[in-house]
């Protein structure tokens, strides 16, 4: 199985190096295939040509968004373009997005994105097992680098 990583140069983090961890202490059988690019808008093609050109069954998306209100229009802009990768090769793209005002402190960033990054690897790793893999975990409100809402009882 091959796992493909895209991630920015804009990004204030090293993020693939959490990706990258998930993976090894998962112990399965995948080769990852990394491609950066230098930002958000950049993330689909780059997507897309891991699925096609590189043969990856799933793309984890990394991406980190400055403080400003363009930040936040690329990283939506970025989010469609996705969208539309996931469905032309129909395969999952998981979106792992971090926007720099969501901590307020580097520790507190580099916690978050961690957690965040880890946890969708993780997911993308499931993913690649099966479509039911996570359906135990469906209803939790679970989420990636916060604390979890929990279920609804």
């Amino acid at each position: 199985m091959k796992i493909g990583i895209a991630d920015t140069m804009f990004s204030t983090i090293d993020m693939f190096i959490f990706a990258e961890m998930a993976i090894k202490d998962s112990k399965s059988d995948i080769v990852i295939e990394r491609y950066t690019v230098p930002g958000f808008k950049d993330l689909p093609v780059a997507a897309k040509k891991l699925i096609e050109e590189f043969d990856c069954s799933i793309v984890v998306a990394l991406g980190m968004a400055g403080k400003e209100e363009i930040d936040r229009i690329c990283a939506t802009e970025a989010s469609s373009g996705l969208i539309q990768a996931e469905l032309l090769t129909n395969t999952h793209i998981l979106k792992v997005f971090v926007h720099m005002d969501e901590a307020s402190s580097n520790e507190d960033l580099i916690a978050l994105t961690k957690d965040r990054v880890y946890k969708h690897t993780e997911n993308a790793i499931a993913l690649m097992k099966g479509k039911t893999e996570l359906s135990k975990e469906a209803g939790k409100g679970i989420r990636q680098g916060r604390e979890d809402v929990g279920g609804v009882e």
